[in-house]
């Protein structure tokens, strides 16, 4: 009887736990649900708030209200949510939806943005847009911090308009706009956004009279003609992670030796945009990079710096985010005499398929005026994968740089056609045979034919006095997969182009590295 009385007792005790664990959990998600609405988690404008995803250059012009003093972190305030409230736009109007424009512009003006965009989507356009500057000033802040008005003057924005996938428009604006802000809810909201004046676009570029310059299609340092004899450059223990955690400048100072010994005056070198910290570059990384220049510099060899590595977005809506990368990096050596020229893009042309044509080149093109604005002292180039690309936007860039790989027999010809169309100078940037003969390749290159590919190819660049970067100074042990990807035939065969084997020795090819 007992036994069955504390069993009764035991099943109330459970049923009763079971009950206040049921309520609260109920509780917990019935919170949940109701503050799902305000939670910032939940909201496109979280992605804003915990990384920037929008940066364009913003300077504020004047900050002096004759009422309300404006408080450092409000003004802080407004100024994020007025770059975030554009930002919001453009993705609004890029994909025709309208998530998070609730949170920074009022009823009304989300009435107009609503109209606009339901037109677009019905009309099937879409428009992908940015702003790369703004420059702002405080008209107005109402003595009871509820309301703001400012200026934003010479924005800078670009546009491209698309129906049906197909472009129709590319546009680059300046424009005036006063803007009216009210604070809800936390945010600083657009109540009007009104376009006062709009310009044809006309920036200038820095004057361009430093170290290095181009004048009657010869490159010139210090008003001394300069012919560029390179090599491709990663130590050979840390290929494509030359700034990662193995960096030892002792071992590359020892490379510079043998580059400057072989009579090469130039070297290239790779920046992977992901490995520097995208949009906030790590300052160690900028360390190691002034490091290898400064190296460079007392080996007395010239550095081309290609830009982005590994990277491929090339969207609009990423633009601020690579121009402030660009900008930490280029700004921070703007004066360094090691710094010949600035690679924006590895082979660029190869994105062309996947990514769009006109994407790729108005990046590029954006870009090229970026740095030049960071940075008047150097040149500017792109490294084309072939000689049918290295005409594109050869007005905008200082050189014209391009890789070969093909048959050696036709380079001449290929060149020939290429120079024809140029009127600047011209860098073989890349280009080189692996020796890889081996079990994945049993009929690829032998040392000996690598060696008579290089004699052949110096000859060439003798007669026809080319600018040249070969590729590269040594074989590795081991190439990374997003290289040249898993295939082991094609790793095998990027490990072996160098002029040094994987145990040190020089092979064949080195007799004729810069003869």
């Amino acid at each position: 009887m007992g036994w069955n009385r504390n069993i009764y007792r035991s099943l109330i005790i459970i049923s009763f736990i079971g009950i206040i664990i049921l309520m609260l959990f109920g509780i917990s998600q019935t919170l949940s649900y109701l503050n799902t609405g305000a939670d910032r988690s939940s909201m496109l404008h979280l992605a804003l708030q915990k990384e920037q995803v929008y940066l364009p250059k913003v300077k504020w012009e004047d900050t002096i209200n004759p009422g309300r003093p404006m408080e450092k972190q409000t003004l802080l305030e407004i100024e994020q949510d007025y770059l975030n409230a554009w930002y919001i736009r453009n993705v609004a109007y890029q994909t025709n939806k309208t998530q998070g424009i609730d949170d920074y512009y009022t009823e009304s003006a989300r009435k107009h943005l609503a109209k606009s965009i339901g037109y677009n989507k019905k009309k099937n356009i879409a428009i992908h847009s940015t702003t790369t500057t703004h420059n702002i000033a405080l008209d107005f802040y109402s003595a009871d911090g509820q309301l703001a008005v400012i200026t934003d003057t010479n924005v800078k924005e670009y546009k491209r308009v698309y129906h049906s996938k197909e472009m129709l428009l590319e546009t680059h604006l300046k424009s005036d706009y006063q803007i009216m802000l009210l604070l809800e809810d936390g945010f600083w909201r657009i109540r009007h956004i009104v376009k006062e004046k709009k310009y044809n676009i006309s920036d200038s570029i820095a004057k361009r009279n430093g170290i290095v310059k181009v004048i009657d299609g010869k490159i010139f340092i210090e008003d001394k003609e300069y012919q560029i004899k390179g090599i491709n450059y990663y130590p050979q223990k840390t290929p494509w992670d030359m700034f990662g955690d193995k960096f030892d400048i002792d071992v590359i100072a020892k490379d510079f030796d043998i580059i400057t010994n072989a009579g090469l005056n130039t070297i290239r070198i790779f920046v992977p945009y992901e490995g520097f910290g995208k949009a906030e570059v790590k300052t160690e990384k900028l360390e190691k990079l002034r490091e290898v220049l400064d190296v460079a510099e007392t080996k007395s060899l010239k550095v081309i710096v290609t830009l982005f590595d590994f990277y491929g977005d090339y969207s609009v809506l990423d633009w601020t985010l690579t121009h402030r990368h660009a900008e930490q990096i280029v700004s921070a050596f703007t004066d360094h005499n090691a710094i010949l020229a600035w690679d924006i893009k590895n082979e660029p042309n190869l994105d062309f398929d996947t990514r769009g044509k006109e994407k790729v080149l108005a990046w590029l093109k954006e870009m090229i005026h970026q740095i030049k604005q960071f940075d008047p002292n150097h040149l500017v180039t792109i490294g084309w994968s072939d000689t049918k690309s290295a005409s594109l936007l050869q007005n905008e860039v200082d050189i014209i740089s391009f890789h070969y790989y093909l048959d050696i027999n036709t380079f001449s010809e290929a060149y020939t056609m290429m120079n024809t169309k140029i009127k600047k100078p011209i860098v073989l940037q890349e280009f080189g045979l692996s020796s890889n003969r081996g079990f994945w390749s049993p009929f690829g290159p032998s040392e000996k034919e690598q060696a008579n590919y290089y004699k052949q190819f110096q000859q060439i660049i003798r007669q026809q006095n080319i600018h040249y970067v070969s590729w590269t100074l040594y074989d590795f042990e081991e190439v990374p997969s997003t290289v040249v990807g898993k295939l082991p035939w094609r790793k095998h065969k990027q490990k072996h182009f160098g002029f040094i084997d994987r145990d040190g020795n020089k092979k064949q090819a080195f007799e004729y590295i810069n003869k």
